[in-house]
């Protein structure tokens, strides 16, 4: 309990410096005045405004109020849609983390496994080609392997649809260029895991006390060397929020990653906000999750 309780004091620290940097950008892109009411506003209408969002006061204050504003939920009506932001990024709230949520899974089967094949046959020919599919999949730029996507299994073979958001099958492309997206690291990682794990004292005990192979691999090292695996998906979750950013885009898919690129564009400070906060609690909250299965899986964890 008492490191549940100090991973869940930790948990502001990174969303007020989030919230702090997010003021300093807006403040430096430009005077809010002039993007909500435009350039036909008069100067009684600015100066009111100007006051309505504390803009007339010293910095401090300012981000006292911003702060205020955002722990009450309140980040603005947005420019576009004319409803309170974040009203609108909780209804893309859920087609972002059904993606993201099918494409964190594939990616982890798909890469532990291959990471397991990778250590049985170490040196081997398996091992050689996974290696270097798994190297080569760190190279390739998922818009690219997006795009191939669309034009072979959409265009040519007709299989699939190329964007939106519908049944099973408007899934299927998104979730596997975001997976693609991943696998590599899992592959290299696991492979390493494995392999030191192998080498241990308890896992040679456990063959000379007459344990399969099999039963070794799945009871004794898998359990073991789960740990750094369980570490990555932390650390991924910052670049799988950017790389679901990317796909939402290719592939038209209503989240919340292409409704803040097109707020960027369109200007919309409110949906950018909202946007970004919502983000950074996902990745947080995620964060916390990790460590704890983390504490759950090792106790030397949190015994530290």
């Amino acid at each position: 309990m008492r490191y549940v309780l100090r991973r869940l004091l930790l948990v502001p620290v990174p969303l007020l410096l989030v919230v702090a940097f997010v003021f300093a950008v807006l403040r430096l892109t430009g005077d809010p005045v002039a993007i909500y009411l435009g350039l036909d506003a008069t100067p009684e209408q600015e100066e009111l405004l100007r006051a309505e969002l504390h803009l007339d006061e010293p910095i401090p204050l300012q981000f006292a109020w911003f702060l205020a504003d955002l722990l009450r939920g309140d980040f603005g009506t947005s420019i576009q849609f004319k409803t309170p932001a974040m009203q609108i990024v909780a209804e893309r709230l859920e087609a972002t983390l059904v993606l993201l949520g099918l494409g964190l899974g594939l990616a982890v089967v798909l890469g532990v496994l291959a990471g397991l094949a990778c250590a049985v046959w170490k040196d081997r020919l398996p091992d050689f080609v996974l290696s270097i599919l798994a190297v080569a999949g760190q190279s390739m730029p998922s818009f690219w392997l997006g795009i191939l996507l669309i034009q072979l299994f959409a265009l040519d073979l007709g299989w699939l649809p190329t964007s939106g958001r519908g049944g099973w099958a408007h899934l299927v492309l998104p979730t596997v260029t975001l997976a693609t997206f991943l696998v590599p690291n899992f592959v290299l990682v696991t492979r390493i895991s494995v392999l030191e794990t192998m080498r241990e004292q308890f896992v040679a005990t456990a063959r000379a006390r007459g344990a399969g192979a099999g039963r070794t691999l799945w009871l004794h090292v898998l359990p073991n060397a789960i740990n750094p695996v369980v570490s990555l998906v932390g650390l991924q979750l910052g670049r799988l929020m950017g790389g679901a950013v990317v796909t939402e885009s290719i592939f038209a898919w209503p989240g919340v990653g292409r409704l803040m690129v097109s707020a960027i564009f369109q200007r919309d400070v409110p949906i950018v906000v909202a946007s970004v906060f919502i983000v950074a609690v996902t990745i947080v909250l995620a964060n916390l999750l990790v460590d704890l299965v983390q504490a759950a899986i090792d106790p030397r964890i949190r015994m530290r």
